[in-house]
């Protein structure tokens, strides 16, 4: 017996016509109702899309981005004061995003940084983070960010989404070799 479509109702029933979905007339209305809130929740979804700006894409990257080193460096000690912190752990930026936002999606230049500790009191604790960071990446890969620092960032909406769709697999990839 095929079941009611209608989310509300589920229940098994006998069809009357071959191509009958809901029970009764009742669960066809509310049925109705959900099809066009669905189609409306696409539509909407797409408008917001088309709406949004560069900005708004870079802050959504971001986000991923973010989720990225988190997921990158799970398990390993913050950057800076060398601690075992758990989820408690950020993204956290040698360079910051404000004073040089061309490196703020560079894998380099970002490390897993406990939050409150080191990111937050001790506004990146770049004294500590230094050392780490060039023992972690190498001299060369260093100085090789320290000269792109000034470079400038020209990503377009396209290759925001492309770097989305880059870092969402590695996120996937990494998520399933940790078991997380």
């Amino acid at each position: 017996m095929p079941k009611c479509k209608n989310a509300e109702c589920k229940k098994p029933f006998t069809r009357v016509r071959s191509n009958q979905v809901v029970c009764s007339p009742g669960c066809a209305y509310a049925y109705t109702k959900q099809l066009k809130t669905k189609d409306w929740n696409k539509e909407k979804a797409k408008r917001k899309k088309a709406l949004k700006t560069t900005q708004d894409h870079l802050k959504d990257l971001q986000l991923i981005f973010n989720r990225y080193i988190r997921t990158r460096d799970y398990g390993k000690p913050c950057i800076s004061c060398g601690k075992l912190h758990g989820i408690r752990m950020t993204a956290g930026h040698f360079y910051s995003v404000g004073s040089y936002p061309n490196l703020r999606f560079d894998p380099d230049n970002v490390h897993g940084q406990c939050w409150y500790n080191c990111n937050k009191n001790k506004r990146g604790n770049l004294g500590e983070y230094l050392p780490s960071l060039i023992a972690k990446i190498g001299k060369d890969n260093f100085n090789a960010l320290e000269s792109k620092r000034n470079e400038p960032l020209n990503l377009s909406i396209p290759e925001i989404d492309e770097l989305k769709r880059k870092y969402k697999e590695l996120i996937k990839q990494l998520e399933k070799e940790k078991g997380l």
